[in-house]
């Protein structure tokens, strides 16, 4: 078995065996990753607009899918907030792209990296209550 296939074999295997919180914060780090790409794009002289369209529409893609994965029943007023942040993600992705902008992408950077911290923190605790027999957490839209 060659190194690409190994490192596809892990992350296959990762994503299996994850929970739903690290599932999150994995697609938050997709997102992570392909917004800081678009971002390094627009900042070389000779600019592939392509490149920067196309890992763009992959944070949009990635967005849309958190939004998606959202469990309004459970979630509640958490999920609805979650809802208008993705939403307004998108609507600042969308106009990045079109504009080749980079403001609105570091505005849904920031928001990214916050969610991100706080995503990892809610799987952290699970992951420890789990493993203590201690129950009682919070399903935060999940």
């Amino acid at each position: 078995m060659n190194r690409i296939d190994q490192l596809k074999s892990y992350k296959e295997t990762r994503i299996k065996t994850a929970n739903q919180g690290k599932l999150i914060v994995m697609l938050y780090d997709g997102a992570i990753k392909y917004l800081n790409l678009a971002l390094d794009s627009m900042d070389e002289t000779d600019k592939h607009y392509d490149e920067i369209s196309n890992n763009i529409i992959k944070v949009q893609d990635i967005v849309t899918e958190l939004m998606v994965s959202l469990d309004f029943e459970r979630g509640g007023e958490i999920s609805k907030n979650l809802f208008s942040l993705y939403v307004f993600m998108n609507r600042q992705l969308l106009e990045a792209n079109v504009r080749k902008s980079i403001n609105p992408l570091g505005e849904v950077k920031a928001l990214l990296l916050e969610l991100r911290s706080a995503w990892a923190e809610v799987s952290e605790r699970r992951d420890l209550e789990s493993r203590t027999g201690q129950g009682g957490g919070v399903n935060i839209a999940g």
